[in-house]
């Protein structure tokens, strides 16, 4: 049985754990590492503490919530982002992105945290599509994004690169009308 998660804004105190997801190789993965960028988490969180009109980071946390529904309780499992894409001339979808610390992997955060960001942004936001894509190798990730209701849509060759390679993706979507909204 998977322990509850849920999402939260990010605090000052996650920036370590958060930078460390992305900016420390071992951590990161063979699919989270893509070069050393120290500080820019920091200097997002001094300018907008990482939620925007058109962007966003939350922590994945688990266990109890303290301080009510948007209190900073839990422990930190990782995190989640989206920003605004084009999508087409006239329209745009949300794009979305995962991390999860290595000791946190495996145990179906992912699953629900992507399942509760989908719900998240279409409760709060008019935009119809949510897209994620993942390197076809990533197998896990993909099992995951479609437990968690994303239907694959094809691949992106060549899109991605990372470690001197150009890497192909695959996309995933789901839309507005196949997510149930929380009352």
């Amino acid at each position: 049985m998977t322990e509850h998660i849920w999402l939260r804004p990010l605090t000052e105190t996650d920036l370590g754990l958060a930078e460390v997801l992305y900016e420390d190789p071992a951590e990161a993965g063979q699919y989270g590492f893509f070069g050393y960028f120290p500080g820019v988490l920091r200097r997002n969180w001094a300018e907008d503490r990482l939620i925007g009109s058109d962007h966003g980071n939350l922590a994945i946390v688990r266990g109890t919530r303290a301080g009510g529904a948007g209190g900073a309780g839990g422990v930190f499992v990782g995190e989640v982002g989206w920003y605004k894409e084009k999508c087409g001339p006239t329209s745009f979808c949300w794009s979305i992105g995962i991390g999860l610390l290595n000791v946190e992997r495996g145990k179906g955060y992912g699953t629900e945290a992507q399942r509760q960001i989908a719900a998240y942004l279409f409760a709060h936001t008019q935009f119809n599509r949510i897209e994620a894509s993942t390197e076809s190798t990533n197998t896990a990730e993909q099992r995951s994004l479609e437990k968690a209701g994303f239907t694959r849509e094809g691949i992106r060759r060549g899109a991605l690169f990372r470690a001197g390679t150009w890497r192909d993706l695959v996309v995933y979507s789901v839309l507005r009308s196949e997510v149930t909204l929380p009352d």
